[in-house]
């Protein structure tokens, strides 16, 4: 007998059940049982429900809502991490609350940031399901294999990536191209270190090998500490005499990957996506004034990343038959890892990049706001016929 069946019973049987005696509800309730199949407390909470107007059975009340009090500022912490997923977040949270609290960011009481920072990680994704669900970018690739000096550059393979220093570089160029890759556009090189995690981000225009050379060199001269290597796939721009040059010339180690195996490249490739396309998105540019504001959002980009985004290493990795179970370590940011390699920093390095961190003019709340600020700016530069837009709703 189906639930909505024994309700009807249930009706239909209530005044007869409230008018009987205790033995002719007893005798009653024994019917019911053989008839429905339902225990005798059941048909009992059912009467008392019918009695009261109520159709449907209540589900018990629970434990009464402990986070809800602090989910504006959970959510607060949460943008200002760059909508990082909870075991990121969960390490990285009270140096972030400790940075908004400094920067006017945020304001909590005592009892409130107790709360917030007794949260798990399982609790804050909980919390910020729906909203992580409105949040998600596909574009083309512009890689143009160079053949010419590939013999004299040695392949690095995927199982060799054992570094524990830091200095070695991934190196990739990410396209600007919208829709199409006719005519000239602008690009983005990106470099990430393997060890730290540390990534520098720069715009130039066209696919020139001297441009790669200006921009690299650039880049190279912002780094708090030396590049020792760099590691190319296996694009023209890259595998060229005005780069390999360059890196005999800065005692650099050049090695390039293995053709068509993008793994060889992973923690670059992340970056791609993590950083570039979630910020600038996939929409064409190629003015001169887009250039120049690409480059002011890398500065602040840049600054974020490296200061205040977490992000797990993987440890292990272990197959057991079709499963794969994978270990991480707690989440940091580049630079925090960097502040742990020894002997890496002098004191006068550390002493400046303790200073950048701790600037309250430059909290993670803030920079993304001026970030936003001037994406919104770029995407005023496109044209009024383009339909790609920039990925500016995450930021709201």
């Amino acid at each position: 007998m189906s639930s909505a069946t024994v309700c009807e019973v249930i009706a239909r049987k209530r005044k007869a059940y409230e008018k009987a005696s205790k033995r002719e509800k007893s005798r009653m309730l024994d019917e019911l049982v053989e008839l429905t199949g339902y225990h005798r407390k059941s048909l009992v909470r059912g009467f008392r429900r019918c009695r009261h107007g109520q159709g449907k059975r209540r589900s018990p009340p629970g434990r009464p809502p402990r986070y809800e009090v602090v989910r504006p500022a959970l959510h607060k912490v949460w943008g200002a991490a760059f909508f990082a997923c909870g075991k990121r977040l969960r390490p990285f949270l009270p140096e972030l609350v400790r940075l908004l609290k400094a920067g006017g960011e945020l304001t909590v009481t005592a009892t409130e940031e107790g709360l917030l920072l007794s949260m798990s990680a399982a609790t804050m994704d909980r919390l910020l399901s729906k909203e992580r669900a409105q949040l998600r970018l596909r574009g083309k690739k512009t890689t143009k294999p160079g053949t010419l000096l590939r013999t004299s550059i040695p392949v690095r393979m995927f199982d060799q990536w054992n570094e524990q220093e830091a200095g070695f570089f991934e190196v990739d160029l990410v396209a600007h191209c919208g829709s199409s890759t006719k005519g000239e556009y602008l690009y983005t090189l990106d470099m990430t270190d393997v060890h730290t995690g540390w990534t520098v981000l720069a715009p130039m225009k066209g696919r020139g090998q001297r441009g790669a050379h200006v921009a690299l060199e650039k880049t190279r001269r912002s780094l708090p500490f030396a590049l020792r290597g760099l590691d190319s796939d296996n694009d023209s721009i890259f595998i060229n005499q005005h780069i390999r040059r360059y890196c005999e010339q800065h005692s650099i180690t050049f090695t390039r990957c293995r053709p068509y195996k993008k793994n060889d490249q992973c923690h670059v490739e992340q970056k791609n996506w993590s950083v570039v396309r979630q910020f600038v998105g996939y929409v064409r540019l190629e003015t001169d004034e887009q250039l120049a504001l690409l480059q002011r959002v890398y500065d602040l980009v840049n600054r974020y990343h490296n200061f205040y985004w977490p992000m797990m290493r993987l440890v292990s990795k272990q197959r057991n038959g079709s499963k794969v179970t994978k270990r991480y370590d707690q989440a940091k940011t580049p630079y925090q890892r960097l502040l742990a390699c020894d002997g890496l920093l002098s004191r006068q390095q550390r002493e400046r990049l303790q200073r950048d961190y701790d600037d309250p003019a430059n909290n993670p709340a803030r920079l993304l706001r001026n970030i936003n600020a001037l994406l919104d700016r770029l995407s005023e530069t496109l044209p009024c016929s383009s339909t790609e837009t920039l990925p500016l709703e995450r930021f709201r």
